[in-house]
């Protein structure tokens, strides 16, 4: 795993970013996007149908999309996760403090989002706020209680595939850095 101030070993093609809900992925990829000039594919708006409902051809626009040359998207859905690494050059792990910088952010976008019922992905609306009680998937909870799992799956993701550059960044301080160093030193070469 490279630090944020790590040199980048060759100019990344296909970025994956991974980190928990809230903490930027997407914004993170279209930026990453922009650095290296491939495409970005955000993944939610493959993955759900009208009413939430997971598309069925989630995983075949995910390979139509991983066959370019160049492109950045979200490391995210179990069933797309393998495909996904097996054919990126870089994750990016965005691993900001839970409590202090994630949480107020998913707090403050779900809110957002359902005050001014912001249309998502397919015409979806976020779910009342006062469902975060009794609903075991809305983004909150979700975000809550699946934190931790990538302090798990980044390290075994790097062991089953080495070709795969892996950069942690633990900060927005980090972030900013990394992409105006080692990323933009990496796409000039």
């Amino acid at each position: 795993m490279l630090p944020h101030h790590g040199a980048l070993p060759h100019r990344p093609h296909r970025v994956l970013v991974a980190g928990v809900s809230g903490s930027g992925k997407t914004t993170l990829a279209a930026r990453i996007a922009a650095i290296t000039g491939g495409s970005h594919t955000e993944i939610d708006s493959l993955f759900h149908g009208p009413k939430w409902v997971p598309r069925p051809e989630f995983l075949d626009d995910v390979l139509a999309f991983i066959a370019a040359e160049s492109w950045t998207t979200e490391w995210q859905y179990g069933s797309a996760r393998q495909v996904l690494a097996e054919h990126a050059d870089l994750l990016v792990w965005l691993d900001l403090p839970f409590i202090r910088v994630t949480l107020p952010r998913v707090i403050r976008r779900t809110i957002r989002r359902r005050l001014y019922r912001e249309k998502l992905w397919n015409g979806n609306v976020e779910g009342p706020f006062r469902t975060l009680l009794t609903d075991r998937e809305h983004i909150v909870r979700w975000a809550i209680s699946t934190r931790h799992k990538y302090d798990e799956q980044v390290p075994l993701l790097e062991l089953q595939h080495p070709h795969l550059v892996v950069v942690r960044l633990r900060s927005q301080r980090d972030v900013e850095r990394w992409l105006a160093g080692a990323l933009r030193a990496a796409t000039r070469s």
